[in-house]
């Protein structure tokens, strides 16, 4: 493989999101090439989703373009790199793509569902948390990962925020269309939200005093705290449980299943575990956890 190292930077006082931190904001090595070795000669049932993107040798792929670890958008080559492309990229070489068959689309939390019902993508990595509301119009493989809510704050905390019930009568900011904006708006009703399409404007937000604190999964918070230059800390106290999917098409079983497959296959033979740890790994310090069961329903 070739490891290249690009930086990150979040947006503070001013400065655009770029790249990504690790290990408390120290540069971190990304894979920005596809280590997934490209399935040959094989051979799919005809009509199947499998089939057809075997046939066309490309897939599209809608991912999150500014979240440092799973899908941040490298400024040099303008591709997005981290834990969700990387996942997308295995399950691409299982159905015979090579890498430059894949294309990557951004998706917002917003439009994850209206691209999958439009066919303009044929599937979102992109931090999406399974949840029975969104199963009603989409399927979804997995998980792959489960992350928690958590909340990032101004450095040194000096709102004393510990926890939800300490955003009451609190401005936080989260984006919209997304879980934990709408457990706020659910169950935290007296905490201020504001929201906007991307997590980097919430970055923007706090960083200039517009917002007292950010909240959404605690990976994703995690790489904006290390990108942040000392500017943001996590509060560390998550509340909820997001497990993240692969979103298809509704009612497509047999590619659901496909992916299934070569998930579980990925936990198994080890390849899961090396794209956290040049990704989202090398942001948090932490080693792969234990994969996920996948949830065949």
């Amino acid at each position: 493989m070739r490891i290249t190292r690009y930086a990150a930077t979040a947006a503070v006082a001013g400065l655009v999101l770029a790249g990504c931190a690790s290990e408390a904001g120290n540069q971190a090595e990304e894979a920005a090439e596809n280590t997934a070795e490209v399935a040959e000669d094989v051979e799919f049932e005809a009509g199947t989703t499998m089939a057809e993107l075997n046939e066309a040798g490309t897939i599209t792929v809608g991912t999150k373009f500014d979240q440092p670890g799973f899908g941040l958008r490298n400024p040099q080559t303008q591709q997005p790199e981290g834990f969700d492309v990387e996942i997308a990229k295995i399950i691409a070489a299982e159905l015979g793509i090579e890498e430059d068959g894949i294309e990557f689309v951004e998706t917002v939390s917003a439009n994850r569902e209206p691209f999958i019902q439009n066919g303009q993508v044929d599937i979102v990595v992109a931090t999406y948390t399974i949840n029975d509301t969104r199963k009603q119009v989409v399927d979804f493989a997995g998980p792959y990962y489960i992350a928690g809510q958590d909340i990032m704050v101004a450095k040194g905390n000096p709102e004393g925020i510990e926890g939800p019930e300490d955003l009451a009568g609190k401005t936080v900011c989260s984006v919209e269309g997304s879980t934990p904006a709408q457990n706020i708006r659910d169950n935290y009703p007296e905490a201020q939200l504001t929201t906007f399409d991307v997590y980097s404007k919430c970055a923007d937000a706090l960083a200039n005093g517009q917002v007292q604190a950010v909240t959404t999964d605690n990976v994703i918070l995690t790489g904006l705290v290390a990108g942040s230059d000392g500017a943001f800390e996590l509060v560390g106290n998550p509340f909820t449980e997001e497990p993240y999917g692969i979103g298809l098409a509704k009612g497509d079983d047999e590619f659901r299943d496909f992916i299934n497959d070569v998930l579980e296959e990925s936990f198994e033979n080890g390849s899961w575990a090396e794209a956290w740890d040049r990704t989202a790994g090398a942001i948090t310090g932490e080693e792969a956890p234990e994969p996920p069961q996948v949830d065949r329903y």
